[in-house]
């Protein structure tokens, strides 16, 4: 009954950055509703997919390519691939070559009416509201060229959280435009989650909320239970969200930023202080 309200079966999802982490929980889940997998990364994939598809972000002829070996027809996009700061491209890998790809899905009708686009943003991507005029300066320049121009051009902007402030702002500004077209696109900003990428940056990424976690009794999300939120969101049950980037944090951004508990990291971000 739960397979069919979510609607996987059959399906031909995309999954972009799936190799590792939570992109590779939330490919895993959608094939074991029963849809058939196309997973792009720069790296190996470990499990049964339909096509695998090697592919560098940072290539706008390679996304080309790899669009080009993909079905007709895509039901689902997961753009889940991601790097962290002092990685070389990494506005091009976070935003810019996923975009990028959306808009050769679109121009190629890969998607039609009834898809849906799912991305991982970042809590750190809140500010975007504060931030607001750059972001959506940037978001107007729409080819790839202008946009790495745009960055190349902007200082403070060619790093983890003005990539995910992108997504923040794009997936709030483009809804309407893919919903005209039938489409739903959204986003989920996750908390501090177990992945290799995030132990990699322990410190930082691990370290973020760690004493609310220790207060409330929980531990740092799973890529599973983002998985969840992912298939949710990209699922028929979710089919009235769309614009929307969704907290999966525990409630902690909004423990904080209603003085329920006290986080001056997250007052910061958000400009409360």
């Amino acid at each position: 009954m739960i397979d069919n309200l979510l609607n996987y079966q059959g399906k031909n999802v995309l999954v972009v950055g799936g190799a590792t982490g939570m992109g590779a929980a939330a490919a895993q889940l959608a094939g074991q509703l029963g849809a058939n997998l196309f997973v792009m990364d720069v790296a190996d994939i470990s499990y049964p997919v339909a096509q695998a598809i090697k592919l560098d972000l940072r290539d706008a002829a390679a996304i080309d390519k790899a669009v080009a070996q993909l079905p007709a027809t895509i039901d689902k996009v997961f753009c889940c691939a991601g790097v962290a700061d002092g990685f070389p491209g990494i506005m091009l890998i976070n935003f810019t070559g996923q975009r990028h790809l959306l808009d050769q899905l679109m121009a190629s009708n890969r998607l039609g009416r009834g898809s849906a686009i799912v991305a991982i943003s970042s809590v750190a991507g809140l500010p975007w509201v504060l931030n607001r005029a750059q972001v959506m300066d940037f978001l107007n320049c729409r080819d790839w060229d202008s946009a790495v121009q745009w960055i190349a051009s902007h200082d403070d902007t060619d790093n983890y959280s003005f990539s995910k402030q992108a997504w923040n702002g794009y997936v709030a500004r483009e809804g309407v435009s893919y919903l005209r077209q039938g489409i739903r696109i959204n986003a989920i900003l996750p908390g501090p989650t177990d992945t290799p990428l995030a132990r990699a940056n322990a410190d930082v990424w691990l370290g973020f909320g760690a004493d609310y976690r220790k207060e409330v009794g929980v531990d740092p999300h799973t890529p599973q239970q983002m998985a969840n939120a992912l298939i949710f969101l990209g699922s028929d049950m979710a089919g009235g969200i769309n614009g929307v980037t969704l907290l999966v944090d525990n409630g902690h951004v909004n423990a904080s930023i209603t003085d329920a508990w006290d986080e001056p990291a997250v007052d910061m971000m958000l400009g409360l202080g």
